[in-house]
C-alpha cells in the first residue's frame, strides 16, 4: 500500500482509482481519479456510490484541483477526497479547507513540518468546505 497522509477517521480506501472516462463507462467502480482539466461536475450524479475520489495535481502551480474539491464537497460528497501529485506541505492546510481529507504527495513530507504548517493559523477569514467559522463571524455574530 502507498504511504498516504490520512486525516480521515475511517480506514483508507485501497481500491485502485479508474479514470473519469473509465468510471463513466463501468457501473461497479467506487473510486475515480480526476485529472487536471477534467470537470468534477460529471461525477455529481454518481456521488452516492463513490468511496474515494482522487484529484491530480500535476504541478503545485495548478489550482484546478481546489475547485474540483470545493464543487464535490458543496454537492454533498462525504467520501474520501485525496489530493495526489505535486502536493507541497504548505498547500495542505488550504487543501483541507477545500475538502481534501487524504493526501498522496510525490515527495515525502516531514511530519514536524506538516504539523507546523497545520498549526500556523488559528482563525480563517472565509467560509469553505471544512465548515470552520470565519473570524469575522466569531467577532460580530
Amino acid at each position: 500500500m502507498a504511504d498516504f497522509l490520512y486525516y480521515r477517521d475511517d480506514a483508507p480506501h485501497e481500491e485502485p482509482a479508474v479514470t473519469l472516462d473509465g468510471f463513466l463507462d463501468q457501473a461497479n467502480a467506487s473510486a475515480v481519479r480526476i485529472e487536471a482539466g477534467e470537470d468534477a461536475r460529471a461525477l455529481l450524479p454518481h456521488l452516492e456510490r463513490l468511496r474515494m475520489i482522487e484529484v491530480s495535481f500535476p504541478t503545485f502551480k495548478d489550482g484546478r484541483g481546489y475547485s474540483a474539491a470545493q464543487i464535490l464537497r458543496e454537492a454533498g460528497y462525504d467520501g474520501e477526497l485525496r489530493a495526489q501529485g505535486d502536493v507541497l506541505v504548505d498547500q495542505i492546510p488550504f487543501m483541507r479547507r477545500c475538502g481534501f481529507d487524504s493526501f498522496s504527495p510525490e515527495t515525502p513530507v516531514d511530519p514536524a513540518t506538516l504539523q507546523a504548517s497545520l498549526d500556523r493559523y488559528d482563525q480563517v477569514y472565509q467560509r469553505a468546505a471544512d465548515g470552520a467559522v470565519p473570524v469575522w463571524k466569531l467577532r460580530h455574530g
